[in-house]
């Protein structure tokens, strides 16, 4: 048995502003949308997201989640500089004793997304 990546699917009123707001300021490709399902997938490289409208069914009042999504990159630091004038930190980019280099910052919605490098 083999397990494939995590796809993340997070829920928001505003799929317009979250598709933009991962297309623009974070260099995602939209994959499927479909306005009538509420419903998109993005991608960069081979880190993907589905984003989606609540459904009749579901209880959502505003976007919540008790963690974080974590991101892996290979350039840290160009993101950093790429990102951190236009979208609200949450922590600034930082050498961590774990041997990582990291920051975080909050999308749209209010989701945490960190984005971290191995230090060699």
């Amino acid at each position: 048995m083999k397990f494939e990546p995590i796809v993340p699917l997070i829920w928001t009123h505003h799929l317009d502003e979250t598709v933009a707001f991962y297309t623009e300021k974070l260099g995602f490709q939209l994959g499927n949308y479909s306005e009538e399902w509420g419903w998109a997938t993005l991608h960069r490289d081979a880190c993907e997201l589905m984003v989606s409208r609540p459904t009749a069914q579901t209880r959502f009042e505003h976007p919540f989640f008790t963690g974080t999504f974590y991101i892996k990159t290979d350039e840290v630091t160009v993101l950093w500089n790429q990102v951190k004038d236009s979208v609200k930190v949450a922590y600034p980019m930082e050498d961590f004793d774990w041997g990582m280099r990291e920051f975080a910052i909050y999308d749209n919605n209010h989701y945490i997304l960190q984005f971290g490098q191995e230090l060699e």
